[in-house]
């Protein structure tokens, strides 16, 4: 059923149509309050600002409980609706919220007005001071008025309060600075309306929108309730229950929730919080209203804990213990939000700094193309000297077979086919060689502690492997598609004079085109070309992160699986081609057969390397400690640690699960410290492989007790037994060299922080390490005159003379940028730590939660008060469950750079 309005009503209007919609939640709306001579008594709030503006901020129904009291508001008449001026009528023609701005010399009559309201307020403030003081006295001396007297100190004193909040958001300015509770989020509002009239046509039905349509029309599908309960909150305003609206009602209501004032907005937010429209919020509606803005964030958690933390909003709000709040508390817990959150106060100068900073001045486009090519240079001399010889090397090489063979006799009959050919195989054998060596693990993790990481790229070592596929794909094409479309149909029709020279590399009969393709060359390099195009094409990211969607059976062609196993390929590859190099057409003598020169060395190293590994992931023999599995699909695996295992926080290790695949190795970052007595991993489920392992890992656990993390936990204690891991490395990543700089910024995104989180504990270890021999030295040391004990000379030697640790970074700071809540248990132990022991300040981190509304949204706009307030008072953060801060205000800047 529609619903339908009142008689003398319009069907759907502005907040401002009425008297009740004037109310900002001081007093109930039913109870619209009378002076004793009948005169409506209003409560006018005004503001003057610098520009000798006065500001109409709000016009409302003075309180009820102040009216029957004398406790909470000042009794002043209305002035009739021309003694305001042009001003004035604006609070009856329209919503008090759209603050009109009046000239002082326009309106004379207006500051008149203020005048007396201040003048008001000051025998308002002697009057309810005297009053105090007599109930004060009053109250010893009767004990059966003590209720009654407790109440009215209450009132008073929240009237007060709201007084002092009124007057500090004058004089401070804060209002200007009010830009919150948008129901549009800032980049929709202008000019969406086109696009929400054109939602509307398609949704609606012979002409209505339905409720339930509401939030897809006005661009809020993933906040659907959140949308309802604002359709509902703008009914209820106009004392209806609405199913479907028109357009005309839709353009109303969407004027409202663009509506540029704060204060309407306030007002609105205030009333879809006020479910019983009493002007009061009770903490029931607070907390119903905290699971609303949980359920829009997705934010499981905060839904599972809002009567906690409803009632600590109640507490921070309602000192008096009246059991509600009224709009101007919800005000004012906006305008301190602020100053609860202090941590975040560096960041956000840091973040304006930043800004500040971008913001270049502009320069001549010579002048910034050269700084440009400067910093280019400056960030990729490395890559680009590497890449200039090995493009140098392929260019010699192809020019000086291209040459050797256009002196050649077979060059009159195949011509240029033959020496683009020739040319292209040659840089086909340097390519194939050197392919392999950005692929040796161990190699590339020694060489980056020596001399030659300060001039060769080692970071760049896999991107320089799909670079040099990349050429082999080029080099293939150009030497077998010259000798099957060209070379081979010009020898076949060549005459028999011309063909005579060459008979001493084919037979003395001229072939057949099957024949020259059925040959040792042909059939070898046929196996090549098939295996590369395999296991490149699997290789590929499309491939490779199973973004191709095949249907079953072949859908095992995607994923990591895939791409390892068809990798193996090669092997047959290099077999294949260094008897294709053996058997080569124009080539007689040996030792001008140079493939198996190329390759010796390569081939030899990569062979080495996985005997290595072979052998060395039997040595490695770990017991697993502790195995946990958290929200997000992530499974935590803590370990021994072998004895000669040396690594370096930053780097990397292989796992393997015989339980999963006896065959196959994952890279893992270690997320423990050189420091710790474990290894531990964080595995993510991605791939075929790891959805195994947690499948395997999972059977073995078991809900945690009490106290610990995790949705499922085993250990050492568990009964069941746990499969077995083999791990091989440790290997080299470019985060190893932390240990260089003077002040790290490291940056995460959701599990791609792992190597970051055994950074930050290696610099925790080292911080204290550093603190305990500070204090070793001052108890070696002791300042004259204390009595300290004999410490002899042996042992000061021996304590003096070892090398002390000195720790090269001075400020670390960590952001970790994820999409799900859940996510802040993988590292929670570690932040909380960290922030424990950290004393000195050099670790500062920050979380981002994507999933929540940017700053300012009305739908996370509760959750950022509710964040500050719990942090300032409990130093826990609502959001990441952690002592460390998840701010939104960065994230949304760090957007808009």
């Amino acid at each position: 059923m529609r619903g339908g309005a009142s008689a003398g009503h319009p069907r759907w209007g502005s907040a401002g149509t009425t008297p009740r919609s004037l109310s900002t939640g001081s007093s109930p709306r039913g109870s619209e309050p009378a002076s004793e001579d009948g005169e409506e008594l209003v409560e006018v709030t005004l503001d003057l600002q610098d520009d000798d503006t006065i500001v109409l901020r709000s016009v409302e129904p003075a309180a009820a409980a102040a009216l029957g009291s004398g406790s909470g508001a000042l009794r002043l008449p209305v002035p009739a609706r021309g003694e305001l001026g042009d001003g004035g009528a604006c609070g009856a023609s329209s919503s008090s919220s759209r603050s009109p701005s009046m000239r002082r010399t326009s309106s004379y009559r207006l500051l008149q007005l203020s005048q007396e309201l201040m003048a008001g307020a000051r025998h308002f403030s002697h009057d309810l001071t005297r009053r105090f003081s007599r109930s004060h006295s009053h109250s010893r001396d009767e004990a059966h008025q003590q209720p009654s007297s407790g109440i009215e100190s209450a009132l008073a004193a929240r009237a007060a309060r709201r007084q002092r909040a009124q007057l500090d958001r004058t004089r401070s300015g804060a209002h200007r600075a009010l830009r919150g509770l948008r129901f549009i989020s800032s980049n929709k509002a202008s000019n969406a309306w086109r696009e929400v009239q054109a939602n509307f046509d398609r949704l609606a039905r012979d002409g209505y929108l339905s409720r339930s349509d509401f939030a897809e029309c006005i661009g809020m599908t993933e906040s659907k309730e959140f949308a309802v309960e604002l359709f509902d909150t703008l009914s209820r305003r106009r004392q209806m229950k609405l199913d479907t609206i028109s357009k005309e009602e839709l353009r109303e209501i969407w004027q409202q929730i663009t509506d540029n004032s704060f204060d309407s907005r306030l007002q609105i937010f205030f009333d879809m919080v006020d479910k019983n429209a009493d002007g009061r919020i009770g903490e029931a509606e607070v907390k119903e209203i905290i699971m609303l803005s949980a359920s829009a964030n997705k934010l499981s958690r905060l839904k599972e804990q809002a009567e906690e933390y409803a009632a600590l909003i109640m507490e921070e709000l309602d000192p008096e213990e009246l059991g509600y709040i009224e709009l101007w508390q919800l005000e004012t817990l906006l305008l301190q939000k602020d100053t609860y959150v202090n941590y975040s106060q560096a960041l956000s100068y840091t973040s304006q700094a930043l800004s500040q900073n971008l913001a270049l001045r502009k320069k001549g486009s010579i002048r910034k193309i050269g700084n440009s090519l400067i910093y280019y240079l400056e960030d990729n001399w490395k890559r680009l000297w590497v890449l200039a010889l090995w493009i140098g090397i392929m260019a010699g090489l192809f020019t000086w077979k291209f040459i050797q063979y256009r002196e050649r006799y077979v060059f009159k009959v195949m011509g240029y086919c033959v020496t683009t050919a020739k040319g292209a195989a040659e840089t086909l054998k340097l390519n194939m060689a050197i392919i392999l060596l950005p692929v040796c693990r161990n190699t590339i993790t020694w060489l980056r502690n020596t001399r030659a990481a300060r001039v060769l790229p080692f970071d760049d070592n896999i991107n320089f492997h799909k670079t040099i596929a990349a050429a082999i794909v080029v080099g293939v094409i150009l030497h077998a598609g010259n000798h099957l479309v060209c070379d081979f149909p010009r020898l076949i029709r060549s005459s028999e004079e011309m063909y005579a020279p060459l008979g001493i590399y084919f037979g003395e009969t001229k072939p057949t085109y099957l024949a020259l393709i059925k040959g040792v060359e042909g059939v070898t390099g046929i196996i090549m070309v098939v295996c590369m195009i395999i296991a490149f094409t699997l290789a590929t990211r499309w491939f490779r992160r199973s973004l191709v969607k095949l249907p079953k059976p072949f859908d095992k062609l995607t994923g990591f699986n895939a791409f390892w196993y068809s990798h193996h390929l090669f092997a047959i590859v290099y077999v294949a081609l260094i008897v294709h190099g053996q058997f080569l057409y124009l080539i007689r003598v040996w030792y001008r057969k140079s493939t198996w020169m190329y390759l010796a060395v390569p081939v030899c190293l990569y062979l080495g390397e996985r005997i290595l590994r072979f052998f060395r992931s039997g040595s490695y023999a770990v017991r697993l400690l502790k195995v946990a599995i958290y929200p997000g699909n992530v499974l935590t695996l803590q370990m021994t640690k072998p004895a000669t295992f040396r690594y370096k926080s930053g780097q990397y290790m292989f796992v393997q699960c015989p339980a999963v695949s006896p065959f196959e190795w994952h890279p893992f970052s270690i997320t423990s410290a050189p420091g710790d007595e474990y290894l531990s991993i964080h595995v993510r489920q991605l791939g075929d492989w790891t959805r195994e392992l947690k499948r395997v890992f999972s059977a073995a656990c078991e809900p945690p007790v009490s106290g610990k993390s995790g949705l499922l936990r085993a250990d050492e204690t568990t009964k069941k037994t746990l499969p077995k891991l083999l791990i091989d490395g440790p290997y080299g990543s470019p985060a190893q060299d932390y240990g260089k700089y003077d002040v790290l910024l490291l940056v995460g995104l959701g599990i791609g922080a792992t190597p970051f989180i055994s950074i930050l504990k290696d610099l925790l270890n080292n911080i204290i390490k550093m603190e305990e021999e500070e204090d070793t030295s001052t108890d070696l040391y002791p300042p004259i005159g204390r009595n300290k004990p004999h410490v002899d000379l042996g042992t000061l030697m021996r304590v003096t003379s070892r090398p002390r640790k000195v720790l090269k970074t001075t400020n670390a700071y960590f952001y970790w940028v994820t999409r799900e809540q859940g996510s802040f248990d993988w590292f929670k132990g570690v932040m909380n730590e960290i922030a424990d022991m950290d004393q000195r300040n050099i670790i500062e981190m920050h979380n981002y939660l994507t999933s929540v509304y940017e700053e300012g949204d009305a739908r996370s706009a509760l959750i950022t008060m509710l964040q500050a307030l719990n942090h300032a008072k409990n130093g826990v953060d609502v959001v990441s469950g952690t002592k460390v801060s998840s701010d939104i205000k960065l994230l949304v800047a760090l957007h808009s750079l």
